[in-house]
Order: structure tokens, then sequence, then C-alpha cells
């Protein structure tokens, strides 16, 4: 057993997932989980469009079902800043304390959740978390409330992450902040909260499910890094059999299931399906991690002027980060090709089995991507969302801070490399 991580490779993968509770009416069970974990006062954070359907109060009265006091803050915001959090924190301590959070909504909700959880139970301020080197990267000292994550939308599997992402405005980039105990204690995944979710929405989240996947199948394998000592080790660790497990069945989800649930919304079906994609493309990465096109994503939505998304209603301009993630993903997976040709073939296969290949095999991936974003009617590229070639160099340093996703990637990316995918992008076809 090696015991000093040096001059050796990694032997060991780790895994973890929360608590999943799925099905059609789960998140009405939610009052009986928290009881059973002690809790009395919860606080539901949501943002106002989701506040809107009226899922949240529901899932609130549920609770008081249970003997449970319940309060909502519906001002979370779609695509979190440092600001928004800020908010969050100063309510939840103001009108704490709490035994336990419940986040319903995307990603957004969940995000802001697992950071009011760290800061209202562990000492400091939200920069002192953030990862480096926009942040000092500290790892809380006491342990995290109970949070219970409960998705309306089918895409970023934050409920069973150990990330939160947010926007720090007076950068302009788009950082995190990653320890595993920010992993929801439970993620409740109810299909029946889709049902409200526009086919913009459902298009942009999709997309996020795929890259999760794709992302997760081709990232450097664990045994390709140097071996670590325990404390070393990070919730990131690689290509692992059992991460690609989860990608494999969510590609094979989402090739019967994607188009149908943007073209038609009352798709039941198609929606429990997207559901169980996210799901498990969320137990995958969430421990494989993900690599080039999430680290161009965020100063791509960071960044951002003008564009306005369909049906995302009273937006700010904003980029949704499934559709900044798919942006560059083609391009992404044509220079990724050859770290594991036949990994590469192998997705392509299992998301369009039915695509008519081009000959050459470094061109399935990117070739069924760009069918699908044709089909579900996502901009062409980067310059259909505000960019141009005078924006290249800017976005690639912001691509290159994020450096704990760059370093997932199967091969090593330069300023050049990041430069040429981000040029290559800007028109798709």
């Amino acid at each position: 057993m090696h015991q000093d991580g040096q001059g050796s490779a990694e032997t060991i993968f780790t895994y973890a997932a929360p608590a999943l509770k799925f099905g059609s009416g789960a998140s009405l069970e939610l009052g009986y989980d928290l009881a059973q974990l002690g809790a009395r006062r919860v606080l539901v954070l949501t943002d106002a469009g989701v506040a809107a359907t009226g899922h949240p109060q529901r899932v609130a009265e549920a609770m008081a079902g249970f003997g449970l006091e319940a309060h909502v803050y519906d001002d979370v915001h779609v695509e979190p800043t440092d600001e928004s959090i800020q908010r969050a924190i100063d309510h939840a301590r103001a009108t704490g304390p709490w035994d336990a959070f419940v986040a319903v909504g995307g990603g957004s909700s969940i995000d802001t959740a697992k950071a009011v959880d760290l800061l209202t139970t562990n000492p400091g301020e939200l920069s002192d978390y953030l990862n480096p080197p926009i942040g000092e990267g500290r790892a809380p000292t006491e342990p995290l409330a109970p949070l219970v994550a409960v998705p309306t939308t089918t895409g970023t599997g934050s409920e069973s992450t150990t990330i939160c992402v947010l926007d720090v405005l007076h950068l302009h980039v788009k950082t995190g902040i990653s320890h595993p105990r920010l992993r929801p204690t439970l993620a409740i995944v109810d299909p029946d909260l889709t049902a409200t979710q526009p086919p913009g929405v459902t298009a942009a989240a999709g997309m996020d499910i795929l890259c999760h996947a794709l992302e997760s199948y081709t990232a450097r394998p664990y045994d390709a890094y140097p071996a670590k000592t325990p404390d070393q080790r990070v919730p990131y660790c690689g290509a692992n059999p059992i991460a690609d497990l989860w990608a494999q069945q969510a590609l094979q989800l989402l090739a019967s299931s994607f188009r149908a649930a943007v073209r038609d919304p009352e798709d039941a079906e198609a929606r429990g399906r997207m559901a169980m994609a996210a799901t498990f493309a969320g137990l995958g990465f969430g421990n494989a991690g993900v690599h080039i096109p999430h680290a161009n994503a965020y100063p791509i939505a960071g960044r951002v002027r003008d564009y306005r998304p369909p049906d995302y209603p009273d937006a700010e301009a904003m980029v949704p980060h499934g559709m900044a993630v798919a942006l560059t993903a083609p391009e992404a997976f044509r220079f990724t090709f050859d770290t594991a040709p036949e990994r590469h073939v192998a997705v392509a296969r299992l998301l369009a089995p039915k695509l008519h290949a081009p000959d050459d095999p470094a061109e399935h991936l990117p070739a069924a991507l760009v069918a699908l974003m044709r089909d579900i009617d996502l901009p062409n590229g980067i310059g259909g969302v505000g960019y141009g070639e005078g924006d290249v160099d800017d976005l690639v340093v912001g691509t290159m801070q994020q450096q704990r996703l760059l370093a997932t990637a199967p091969k090593p990316v330069t300023e050049e490399d990041a430069a040429g995918i981000l040029t290559r992008s800007l028109e798709l076809w």
C-alpha cells in the first residue's frame, strides 16, 4: 500500500452519492423524511419563477402535516451571483436558526441552498470558501445542517454533487465552492414537478445532462493521476468504472427522450426519462468530474452582454448554464478524441444510434451533438449568443481560471488550445 503519494500511479477511486427518493409524488413525502432527520424548523429556498408554479408552497404545506415549521424564501437569482447568494445568507442568518434547508427548483436554488447551509453553520464569509484563484478555498470546519434537494428542472444534477456554482460579478467570471460536505443529504426527484418546464429550458438543461455524462465518461481516468494520500482526495477523482455505468445509462435515456421532451412538454414518459437521466448523470459526474465544455461555459455565461434566451421570461441578459456548456462541446470533444477514440465513438453511438456517422471516427460525436443542437433550436455557437472573434482572448482568460475543471480533462489544455476551441465554436454549422 502506498503511503506517501509520491512516484506511483493512483490505484484508488472514490464514490459517494446522496440518499435518493425518485418517483411521481415523492416530493409530498418530504416532511416525513425531514422529521426522521430530527428537523423541526426548515427554510425552503426557491426562485420567483418556480414559486409561481406553487410547487414550493405545496412542499412547505406538506411538511406542516408532519409537524414541521416551514418558511419559503423565493428570492433566489436564476444563475446565482455572489450578491444574490449573500442576500440569501443574510436572510437565513437573520431569521434562523434553521434545523434543515430544502431547495425546490433548478441548479440555481440548489446551489444557493448549499452556500446558505455552509455559511450559516460555519464561520467566515462567502469569498473564504470560493475555489482558488478566485477565493481562498477554505474547507468547512463544522458539520452542515441537513439539506434536501428537490429539483424542478431536468438538468443540473446539483442534487447529487458537492459543488455550488456562482457568478462573481465584479470579476465577470463563474466559479464555485467544492467540498464533500456540500453534497445534499437527500435528493427527492419527482418528475411531476418538471411538467411546467418550457421547451427552451428543457433544451438548455438537457444539454447540461448530456455534457455531464459525456465529460465524466471522457475525463482523465482515475489511474492516470499521481497517487494521493488520504487527505489529498477530492470529489472529482476522474473517470472510473462506477461513474462510467451512470454516464452510459444517462446517454441511453437521453437518446430516447430528449427530443420528445423538448417537442412536447406534456409527454410525461419523456419527462420521466429525462429526470432519470439527470439523476444518473449527476451520480456519475459528481464523482468523475467534468472538464473542457464546463470550463468554457463559466466565462461564456459570466461575460454575457445582451443575449436573452427563449422561454426564460423576464430574464436579464444571460446564457443559461446548460446552453453555455453545449456551445463549445462539439469542438471540445473533437480536441479530446485522440485521448480515447473508442470512448468517444462509443458515446456517440449511445447518443445517436441511428445517425449516419461521418467516415472519420473523430467526427462521430461532434456530428451527433450538432444534429441534436439543431433539432432542439440551440444557438449555432458562441457567436449566436453575442460573442465575436474579438472576445476570444477574454474568454480564454476565464477558461484558464477553471483549473479545478481543466485538471480533469483527458489531456493538458493550453491557452492556445482553449483559444482554438472557442474560435472554432463561434459558428458550429
